[in-house]
């Protein structure tokens, strides 16, 4: 029923024309059906120039955002810088066709702080990130707003939070991230959540409960997947892991252990497991 698709943090950061370029054909070859470009500094890869290749190896794209340390939404000194970068995501992804700009488009990942007054601090989030979503919506894309688990981040956890937080946006110009990661950390009920989330997911992201390889974990995925079908939700599925090369994402994302044999063993067993696991949906 779903597309498949895999994040390129699986071996690399920050993403490279040059890495692009050797690592899509392989994509491509071993059967996905789209790849995740991460955006980490505007500049690290021309996305005209991805278009072109992924055009001729007939893959699909679709965008993630990043959130460092010193972009924020919430905070009045970086709102401003933080916009612009959102906005050339966003515009990133309108040229590699993707429909959405995924992420945490909130505040930093790795931030946390005590939230007394949680309305008015989504209230601030709203107002911030509207231009955003209308640029967005001008140009076709979603921003698909991602909660992260507690320990990323103390704004928005769960989906309840998430569709608060966003309430009165736009749905042509704003959704949800799902990332089966932080919804198995802070949903009690990840099907329930799933359904919740409803016609506002935008994009999910997947991997085992330690950011492994799908299916190679406790997750129950048939009911998972049975949610996502039964909310409507028609996109890809994105496995996204991270490489422990790079010290500052493997930081960031704690990854202290390798996850997988190889992250090639975690791309192609993750797909085999997905296509066997979806394939008793139709579209």
């Amino acid at each position: 029923m779903w597309d498949i698709g895999v994040n390129t943090w699986v071996w690399t950061s920050p993403l490279t024309d040059d890495a692009l370029a050797e690592l899509a054909p392989r994509v491509r070859d071993w059967g996905f059906d789209v790849i995740e470009l991460p955006v980490e500094h505007p500049g690290d890869w021309d996305p005209h120039r991805a278009a072109g290749l992924l055009a001729e190896l007939g893959l699909a794209a679709t965008v993630c955002l990043v959130m460092p340390p010193g972009r924020e939404l919430v905070d009045a000194d970086t709102v401003a810088e933080t916009q612009d970068y959102l906005r050339h995501v966003v515009d990133v992804a309108a040229i590699v066709g993707s429909p959405v700009a995924a992420g945490p488009a909130y505040s930093s990942v790795g931030r946390t702080w005590r939230i007394d007054d949680r309305p008015e601090v989504y209230a601030r989030l709203r107002e911030n990130l509207a231009p955003v979503v209308e640029h967005a919506a001008a140009k076709g894309v979603r921003i698909a707003v991602e909660p992260l688990n507690r320990y990323e981040t103390s704004l928005l956890n769960t989906v309840e939070q998430a569709l608060e937080a966003l309430a009165g946006l736009p749905d042509e110009g704003c959704g949800l991230a799902l990332d089966t990661y932080h919804v198995n950390i802070e949903e009690s009920s990840p099907v329930r959540a799933i359904r919740a989330a409803g016609e506002r997911i935008a994009h999910v992201q997947v991997c085992a409960n330690d950011r492994g390889t799908p299916g190679n974990d406790h997750q129950d995925w048939p009911a998972l997947l049975q949610a996502l079908a039964d909310a409507g939700y028609r996109g890809p599925l994105c496995i996204e892991s991270f490489t422990p090369d790079n010290a500052t994402i493997a930081t960031a994302a704690s990854i202290w252990r390798p996850l997988a044999a190889s992250p090639d063993a975690l791309a192609v067993e993750g797909l085999a497991f997905l296509r066997g696991a979806s394939s008793a949906f139709t579209r």
